[in-house]
């Protein structure tokens, strides 16, 4: 009888710590997604920039897992819907450039049509925070965008509204759009607004988990002082301004988690959406690197990547998996427990055991980055891309390729010992880069003929529509 009732409470206790577990978000960690806009490499010191020093990124790298092979692609638009999809470009259809706000057209990124990241987290019992740069719909025409996505709070830069003069403004007296609509808030830094939020957004949820979404609008021009550096002047000491807020902005989350007790439950991902904007060149390990936003090359496609948690994350780690930008969905699917919705293909896989250190590997024989360099255009048919197939580059831990837009290979290099992509072996006849090439064509071979163009069911004109419209048949190749 004494054996019975002590298993019994045994038994309790095990149901109670399990339940206290999941109450602390131990078996469902919070995860703070910081997506910085337009930096490479070349501007974080943990990735050997001497340009500047970044100690609050620094300091993630150091006390977690450094990756030195994460792809994302190299604009806005095709990054941040790979994100949210879990989807290349060429399936997701956001191949080129599109800004809903300014270029409108009746498009957008539509919840109805397409998987959402903030919809399959809120579907794992998550709470869901959004703030920052969104640019795929315009709030205007759809004020619940950011709810029917799958957030159950947001603080947003609106973008570009044309017709809007004050939607400009994303820094100083910034332009955002909350649960309470969209204004100015003058005399104030957007960044500050958005992190205040964030923080707030911790305060009011700790007891669940939660998933904060953090699409920082930093270091995107308009180049600007910030609270930090008031009297930067010039491209150079604004831009370095911008990094080192950006920075500031990181250890003040860090902190904020701490005093809020989520510290080691929660984990950081800390990465970028393309490479530095053309003009600014930064530097690594002595070397100049040109800003090379909407270029293939890999200083505008391989991009920081950092994930830290006490006690769940290794410390102190460098990791050569391969990873990109469509990783991220299923990734953070798992460690929430959720479910990838049924009828959508998803490109990504978890690497949810790499973070973990479970796995010193990601399952991925290659990665891929696509979509850069123009906009799409608007015909009569919609939002279309300019090409019937992008080109689009491969790479594993040694070769990278690039594809031409006829589908053929176009550039190879060995990026072990050549990391600057200054030897094209494309030509060579050695056996090892023959079968290289091979390789990623086989891949290629399983893509689609032609690209998806964007998929949403079409919104009406709006009086401030701009977008050209133009036949399609003379520009789609």
């Amino acid at each position: 009888m004494k054996l019975l009732y002590s298993l019994s409470l045994f038994t309790c206790f095990l149901l109670s710590s399990c339940k206290s577990s999941e109450e602390k978000g131990v078996i469902k960690p919070n995860i703070l997604l910081i997506f910085v806009d337009d930096l490479g490499k070349e501007w974080i010191s943990a990735y050997g920039s001497d340009s500047i020093e970044t100690p609050n990124v620094d300091l993630l790298a150091k006390t977690g897992l450094k990756f030195e092979n994460f792809y994302v692609n190299p604009q806005c638009t095709p990054s941040r819907l790979s994100l949210f999809t879990g989807q290349y470009p060429f399936r997701h259809g956001w191949v080129n450039h599109w800004d809903v706000p300014r270029w409108g057209g009746g498009a957008h990124y539509d919840w109805r049509v397409n998987p959402g990241l903030g919809r399959v987290i809120q579907d794992a019992g998550y709470k869901t925070a959004a703030a920052g740069k969104w640019q795929v719909n315009d709030f205007r025409v759809q004020p619940d965008a950011m709810k029917n996505h799958g957030f159950d709070d947001w603080c947003m830069w609106t973008g570009y509204e044309t017709g809007n003069p004050p939607s400009t403004e994303r820094y100083w007296d910034p332009y955002l759009f909350t649960k309470e609509g969209s204004k100015t808030y003058p005399g104030e830094f957007g960044e500050d607004l958005m992190t205040d939020f964030l923080i707030d957004f911790m305060k009011k949820n700790k007891e669940d988990p939660m998933f904060m979404y953090y699409a920082m609008c930093l270091t995107h021009t308009p180049l600007v002082p910030t609270p930090a550096d008031p009297e930067a002047e010039g491209m150079y000491p604004k831009h370095k301004a911008m990094v080192k807020y950006m920075d500031l902005i990181v250890g003040k989350l860090v902190a904020s988690l701490k005093a809020e007790g989520l510290r080691d439950n929660t984990i950081i991902v800390f990465t970028t959406d393309n490479g530095t904007a053309k003009g600014i060149t930064g530097s690594i390990n002595g070397r100049g690197v040109p800003g090379a936003k909407a270029n293939t090359t890999e200083s505008g496609t391989a991009m920081p990547f950092i994930v830290n948690c006490p006690g769940i994350v290794p410390e102190g780690k460098v990791t050569d998996a391969l990873s990109d930008l469509t990783d991220l969905l299923p990734t953070f699917t798992h460690l929430a427990g959720g479910t990838l919705p049924e009828g959508h293909i998803f490109d990504g896989v978890s690497i949810a055991d790499v973070f973990t250190g479970k796995s010193k590997d990601s399952s991925r024989d290659w990665i891929m980055s696509m979509g850069g360099g123009n906009n799409a255009a608007l015909s009569e048919k919609g939002v279309e891309n300019q090409y019937r197939f992008r080109d689009r580059v491969l790479r594993d831990k040694e070769y990278k390729l690039y594809v031409s837009t006829e589908r053929k290979p176009e550039k190879l290099f060995y990026l072990q010992e050549d990391p600057f992509e200054s030897v094209n072996l494309i030509a060579s006849d050695e056996s090892q880069h023959q079968e290289a090439i091979k390789k990623f064509m086989k891949v290629v071979e399983t893509f689609p003929t032609q690209d998806h163009d964007p998929k949403y069911n079409p919104l009406g004109p709006q009086s401030w529509d701009v977008a050209v419209t133009v036949k399609s048949q003379e520009w789609k190749k």
